[in-house]
Parts: C-alpha cells; sequence; structure tokens
C-alpha cells in the first residue's frame, strides 16, 4: 500500500471479501478504532495500544462491507481517542493533507480522509461524534456522509460519547458514497419513538424498517424533488467573505432539486449556545466513557487532548439538565423543519484547512469555529453530506446538507442526483 501521505498506521492490514455485491471490487480502509480480526486499534494512543487486547472479530460494519464484495486495505490514523478535530496527532504525526500543502487534514478521522484523497482506496471508514467525518472531507476535498444517529450498527467500534457516535465514510465519488449507505442503511426507512427520561435525556428507540413495499416507497420518494431547501443565514455568516462565493456556486447547484428555497436563521440565541450545549453534553459523557480506563493506565497524552480530558473531568458529577432539556427543544426544532421532505444546507466548516503546526489557542478556535456547524445534526442525531467544493485560487472548502430523521438513503440519493444534473 502506497503510504506516501501518512494515511496509515497499519498499511498491510488486509481482509479479503466474504462474498458478492454492489462493492465488488472496490478497496476501503478503516479508522484505526474498528475491530478487525487478529489486529489491535490505537485509537491514536500508544497506551490504549499496550493495555488491549487484538479484536476476535470483526465490526458489524466490517463484516456487512466485506460481505457486498469489498476488500479492507489498512487501518488509518486518529487523533487520541477520536477527541479531535485537527488530525495532528502527538504520537503517530500528522497525515499529509493531498489536496491542501501545508495544511492539516482535519479529524479525527484523518487518514481516511487523507486515505481518499490521495486515491490509496476506495471509501473510507471512520467515526462522526462531533464532526470527524465532515470536518476532515472538507479540509480534504472529499465526500463524506454522517448518518441518522443510531441508523448503522456501532458494535466493535471503540466509542467516545455514544450518545452522539456514528459510523461514518468517505469517497471521492458520489455514487460511491452511496452506495456505501446503501450497504450501510439497508433500505433507509426508520421507525423512531422519542420519549423524555427522568433526567432530561432523550431516549431515542428505534428500528430499521424492512420489507418490499417499504423499498418501493423508498424509490418513489427518492425520484421526488426535496420540498424546501433552506439555507440557514447564521450558519453563512460565519464563512469568509472571499469563499462564500465558492460555496453559492455549490448551493445553486442545489437548488435546483429543490420545490422551494427559503433563507431562515435556525438559532435565535446564536450557534456558540449551541456549540456550548454540545460540548457540555459530550464531554461530561465523554469522561464517563474513558475515565476508569485513564485512571487505571494513566496514559500520556499530547498537549491539547490532555487539557481536553482535563475539562471534561471537571464535568463529573454536575447537573446537566439545562443543557439536556435545551438539546431536547433544539432537536425538536430541526426535527419538525426539515420532516420527511426538507433539508438545510450550511458550509461544513467556516474556511478551508488551517496550516499545520498552528498553537493551542489557534487550535482551540478552529475547533469551536467548526463546531458551531458541525453541532447542528449532532444535537438532532441527524444525517449529513458534505460536499467537496474547490476553489481555483485555494484549498478545498465543503458544502452541506442536512436531512430530516432517517432520510439518510433519500439524502444521498436527491444530493447524487441534484449534483449529477447541474
Amino acid at each position: 500500500m502506497d503510504n506516501r501521505y501518512g494515511a496509515f498506521i497499519d498499511s498491510e492490514l488486509t481482509v479479503g471479501r466474504l462474498g458478492n455485491g454492489i462493492l465488488d471490487g472496490m478497496t476501503f480502509a478503516v479508522k484505526d478504532v474498528y475491530a478487525i480480526a487478529g489486529h489491535s486499534s490505537s485509537a491514536g494512543n500508544p497506551d490504549w495500544l499496550r493495555s488491549h487486547n487484538p479484536s476476535t472479530e470483526h465490526a458489524a460494519v466490517v463484516r456487512q462491507l466485506l460481505q457486498s464484495g469489498a476488500t479492507l486495505r489498512g487501518a488509518t490514523h486518529t487523533d487520541e481517542l477520536m477527541y479531535s478535530l485537527g488530525g495532528e496527532n502527538h504520537h503517530y504525526g500528522t497525515p499529509i493533507n493531498p489536496r491542501a500543502a501545508g495544511c492539516i487534514p482535519g479529524g479525527s478521522s484523518s487518514g481516511s480522509a487523507v486515505a481518499v484523497a490521495s486515491g490509496s482506496v476506495d471509501f473510507a471508514l471512520g467515526t462522526d461524534t462531533g464532526g470527524s467525518i465532515r470536518v476532515p472531507s472538507a479540509y480534504c476535498g472529499v465526500y463524506g456522509f454522517r448518518p441518522t444517529h443510531g441508523a448503522v450498527n456501532m458494535e466493535g467500534v471503540i466509542p467516545l460519547s455514544p450518545q452522539f457516535d456514528t459510523v461514518g465514510w468517505m469517497a471521492d465519488r458520489m455514487d460511491v458514497l452511496q452506495k456505501v449507505g446503501e450497504v450501510l442503511l439497508g433500505n433507509g426507512r426508520m421507525d423512531e419513538k422519542v420519549t423524555m427520561s427522568i433526567d432530561g435525556n432523550l431516549e431515542l428507540n428505534i428500528e430499521n424498517g424492512g420489507g418490499k413495499n417499504e423499498e418501493e416507497e423508498l424509490e418513489n420518494n427518492i425520484q421526488k424533488n426535496m420540498g424546501t431547501l433552506f439555507v440557514a443565514t447564521d450558519c453563512w455568516n460565519l464563512v469568509d467573505p472571499k469563499d462564500v462565493s465558492v460555496l453559492a456556486n455549490g448551493l445553486n447547484q442545489l437548488r435546483t432539486g429543490a420545490d422551494h428555497f427559503f433563507e431562515t436563521d435556525i438559532a435565535p440565541e446564536g450557534l456558540k449556545v449551541w456549540m456550548d450545549v454540545f460540548r457540555e453534553l459530550q464531554g461530561s459523557e465523554i469522561w464517563t466513557t474513558h475515565s476508569i480506563w485513564i485512571k487505571e493506565v494513566k496514559p500520556f497524552f499530547g498537549p491539547d487532548i490532555a487539557a481536553r480530558f482535563s475539562w471534561a473531568a471537571n464535568l463529573a458529577g454536575k447537573d446537566h439538565s439545562i443543557a439536556q432539556n435545551k438539546r431536547a427543544e433544539i432537536s425538536n426544532q430541526l426535527r419538525q423543519l426539515l420532516g420527511e421532505d426538507n433539508c438545510l444546507v450550511i458550509p461544513t466548516v467556516p474556511g478551508p484547512a488551517p496550516l499545520r503546526g498552528g498553537d493551542l489557542r489557534q487550535l482551540e478556535e478552529n475547533r469551536s469555529g467548526a463546531m458551531m456547524l458541525s453541532c447542528i445534526a449532532g444535537l438532532a442525531g441527524l444525517p449529513q453530506v458534505t460536499l467537496p467544493m474547490l476553489s481555483t485560487n485555494g484549498p478545498p472548502l465543503g458544502l452541506s446538507v442536512i436531512a430530516g430523521h432517517g432520510q439518510d438513503l433519500r439524502l444521498l440519493s436527491w444530493v447524487k442526483e441534484a449534483w449529477r444534473r447541474s
């Protein structure tokens, strides 16, 4: 495997296909958080690697892809315990962004984005909790998809914050992104019951739909235009004016596939408020998920990751009911806005990939800007596809489309058709 861009932590890892299907002849890589039989995942940290045994079986989604004809080629780099959006790993180095010289690749699925952008594989698996598929996809100029929360099996994937964690994938072609979705999402229909627990947490009980009638209904639905294309003006206001015109070209392409077009602010209280809600809930759960291992192993983290875990530790035992209730309010608002037929168009990130080697303050500023946009789908558990926008005079940008809950395959199909028609 060609590893000139440093995408792979294990470029020799190979698993042959286990069946035939729509992915016949394709190759894929996996972020080093997926269980592969006989392989020890590092989760981006040497102490995690030494304190965990090799996996005994493949992660559920890896089995699905192998059974659909794809061949696994390599495990890719990740930020430490997936707790970053930059892609600069203190221990293992930083993969080289093939499409933005001297810039970071984005994280935490940094290696997966670079593996796709460099042409080493046809597609790659990553994970997305707070933007870890969408941000590196935008920075490296590839297509990326974060599904509806709970729509894709997370069995055999190292967790970060389970209430936000999703499997995600990247490709350099929209049709490949969609085909992977067809394998991992089934027929794309989801039945959902939403309840509120005593402590204010959203409890989502989700079941995948099935049966021929549902498949026919889905096929009919994806041939239709989207109802209303909502453009979140408060999100677009975060973008540097020199980049707006590039993203606007992509927006105009998407408008051809929608019946209506409407501009609106989606966060009257401010996107920073939404981001703070997300970070509080995510940070609290991250500490709950990994505190026992951290206390027992006492791992060495890079400075930025160490500071982040220290911050998360301070959230332990505190009352998060205000944030939980605000999340429920935001989720209900967005799901009602989008329903089954509408979508929201936002910039994936505020601008192109920053230069490598920034100080901690710069890293945190970049992360906050990205999270103000990526927290939207995260808080409501919605599917989001990011599309590469390649400017003639600069590094890639990303344009995103968010659809209603459970509308994953419809979103992928609609975007592919809108992109093709333009």
